[in-house]
């Protein structure tokens, strides 16, 4: 029977089976031998973005993007996970998540290359869900367009995600970006005074920081964007590399960084080119 088979005939005869799941989950730790932490991360589908390495429906068949996912969070050293409620419950489930730190993708609605794209509202968990899911925190997507009349409403609904999250005792993972308009949808500035900027304002959201982390690109200038913040930062990895020896060799010198503490790699870890998950997973933790 094939992953998608037995969810199928679980939701439909015995819905209830997915609470039970997360509640019999084997938590997960973060490290703390002085290695860094990777997550997967799966919760591109939610806003409709599909595409890895060139296929622009890489991540639309449920069966292929569940077996990726099993690969690379059964090889050792992966830290957790980050996923849409579709895909945490898909995955608890099926037992892969046991013993992993688990985060939920909380603000969908800014659906790719839609004229609606900056106002990214919490459409997948919100902190109650995360809260009664049993799972460790949840991760906001943070457009920020300066020329946008929707972005203060943006930074609002941010900061009181973060603050619930915090009195929740769950930890708030912020992606932020200074963004523009093109005819594709958004695009995120990657100039150094952009991700500058978007660290120090994503640091300052919600009534405490006790309990934020940053998810921010990994930049030819991170020296300087992760100075400009006291906050524990993962890097994300963005598109499949082309030359993935060079990503490597960048990631590893990132590591170094005194508040980098470990990888949120989704596409580019799931999807390496030459085809091989679990040998990709194990290239990258060895940078940790």
């Amino acid at each position: 029977m094939s992953h998608v088979e037995r969810l199928a005939e679980l939701r439909f005869h015995r819905p209830d089976a997915v609470a039970a799941a997360l509640a019999s989950r084997r938590p997960g730790t973060l490290p703390s031998d002085g290695r860094r932490a990777l997550f997967v991360a799966a919760d591109h589908p939610g806003r409709g973005a599909l595409a890895a390495a060139g296929d622009a429906l890489a991540m639309a068949d449920r069966e292929d993007y569940l077996a990726r996912c099993i690969t690379a969070l059964s090889r050792p050293g992966v830290t957790g996970f980050l996923g849409t409620p579709d895909v945490v419950e898909d995955l608890a489930l099926l037992g892969a998540l046991d013993g992993k730190v688990v985060l939920g993708s909380m603000n969908r609605s800014g659906l790719a290359g839609s004229n609606f794209e900056v106002d990214d509202r919490i459409t997948a968990y919100d902190p109650d869900g995360i809260v009664a899911a049993g799972i460790d925190g949840g991760k906001l997507l943070l457009r920020i367009d300066l020329d946008d009349p929707r972005t203060p409403s943006v930074l609002e609904r941010a900061g009181r995600a973060v603050s619930q999250l915090a009195a929740a005792g769950r930890s708030a993972v912020i992606e932020p970006f200074l963004s523009y308009p093109s005819p594709e949808g958004l695009v995120n500035d990657l100039s150094e005074e952009a991700v500058i900027r978007s660290v120090t304002i994503a640091s300052a959201l919600g009534n405490t920081s006790a309990r934020t982390w940053l998810k921010i690109p990994c930049t030819a200038d991170l020296e300087r964007a992760v100075a400009a913040t006291s906050l524990p930062c993962l890097l994300l990895g963005g598109e499949v590399p082309k030359d993935p020896e060079q990503t490597l060799s960048m990631w590893r010198s990132a590591m170094r960084l005194p508040n980098v503490h470990g990888l949120v790699l989704g596409r580019s870890l799931l999807f390496p080119r030459d085809g091989d998950v679990a040998a990709n997973v194990d290239r990258i933790v060895e940078v940790l």
